[in-house]
């Protein structure tokens, strides 16, 4: 059985008892299984109860619309990525910032192959809000930008947008790193390091298209695509880390 999206998720009634978070992982279950051999525009919550074996009422008392259920699944599939990446950022000393991007990668690829339904719906719905069309890529790079502080270090957040090296507090640690508001799962809602975030935020952006565009081209990913897509994101932090 799935997992259940966690507590600060926006549904309409937070599962308190086991039975109830094991009926809403079994409604993210079945929904993520319908996207991959339904897609999006033929999602619907009955179809979703039906594969459940819940209620239609069921899905209801969680989520108003099958929009909802989408983003709920999008949170837990975040989750579950910042905690794969978190097992693996444990194995790579700090400031080795190159392992540490290929394990970011390698975790979404994996991800990306094997979790139901993450090739439509991986951070974000598949129709973004037309006033809010990069939410999924600020929220994953705020949520990066905690996970890989470490091994980034500090990043100059000038105005100009242009490269520098790596700023440190004092002994030479990295100073503190706050992340936008749902970005770290309880964290503070600023940032002192607007650059550090940025930085993230390029690369999670930049990423995502080319990703996007090898999954596209081959249900596999394509190899070659994957591969540029890792030497420009290591490229671009070669140039912005010094």
């Amino acid at each position: 059985m799935g997992r259940v999206p966690p507590p600060h998720t926006n549904l309409r009634r937070v599962p308190v008892q086991r039975r109830s978070a094991e009926r809403l992982a079994r409604i993210l279950d079945a929904g993520a299984g319908l996207l991959d051999e339904a897609g999006y525009e033929q999602l619907s919550t009955r179809a979703v109860a039906d594969r459940a074996q819940v209620p239609i009422g069921s899905v209801y008392r969680f989520f108003p619309n099958k929009r909802a259920l989408v983003d709920a699944l999008a949170e837990r599939n975040l989750e579950l990525y910042a905690e794969r990446i978190t097992g693996r950022l444990a194995d790579i000393p700090a400031r080795e910032w190159g392992a540490a991007i290929d394990a970011v990668l390698d975790e979404y690829l994996a991800m990306k192959r094997t979790v139901p339904g993450f090739t439509l719906v991986d951070f974000g719905p598949p129709a973004p809000l037309v006033d809010s069309p990069d939410e999924a890529n600020r929220r994953v790079a705020g949520r990066l930008a905690t996970l890989l502080a470490d091994h980034l270090g500090h990043v100059s957040g000038g105005r100009g947008g242009g490269t520098a090296g790596p700023a440190t507090g004092a002994g030479g640690e990295p100073g503190p790193l706050l992340v936008p508001d749902g970005g770290a799962g309880g964290g503070p809602a600023a940032t002192d390091d607007a650059g550090l975030l940025r930085t993230v935020l390029v690369c999670v952006v930049a990423a995502d298209a080319l990703l996007q565009l090898a999954f596209r081209t081959d249900p596999s990913g394509d190899p070659g695509l994957i591969a540029q897509t890792r030497l420009v994101v290591r490229s671009y932090l070669a140039q912005v880390l010094g």
